[in-house]
């Protein structure tokens, strides 16, 4: 990001968001930093960073329009969907035999932006993946 930009704040917008700015608060303590590096450790995986660039390209689709597009199994993803359910990140609505999940948490749009951001500044993106960012 040039120097010159400001940042996109994400959580000023969410529900709950917080009054400072991440800079301006205290250094986290070693109890805070518990449920940060779980969540981190939850989006940490490859099949389930997949789904949700799925999820953001579009907003809601079903296990099997998912499964179809990042090319693996139903019931595969369908446990990869239930721990981001579990977690808050997705949200689920049954319609009919199918259920269709969408982005429940409005950081994880920016916070995926961000990651390949980092990937791309730390040199870790090919080319190619460089000019197809999120």
């Amino acid at each position: 990001m040039p120097p010159n930009e400001n940042p996109v704040f994400p959580a000023a917008h969410c529900s709950g968001g917080f009054a400072l700015p991440i800079e301006q608060r205290p250094l986290l303590t070693e109890e805070q930093v518990v449920p940060l590096e779980a969540m981190f450790k939850v989006l940490a995986n490859r099949t389930r960073l997949r789904l949700l660039h799925a999820l953001v390209r579009e907003p809601t689709l079903c296990v099997s329009d998912i499964a179809a597009r990042i090319g693996m199994k139903p019931q595969a993803v369908s446990n990869q969907l239930q721990r981001l359910s579990d977690r808050g990140i997705l949200g689920a609505r049954r319609n009919g035999n199918q259920v269709h999940y969408s982005i429940a948490d409005c950081c994880v749009t920016p916070l995926l932006t961000y990651g390949l951001c980092l990937a791309q500044d730390s040199g870790t993106l090919s080319r190619e993946e460089k000019s197809h960012r999120v």
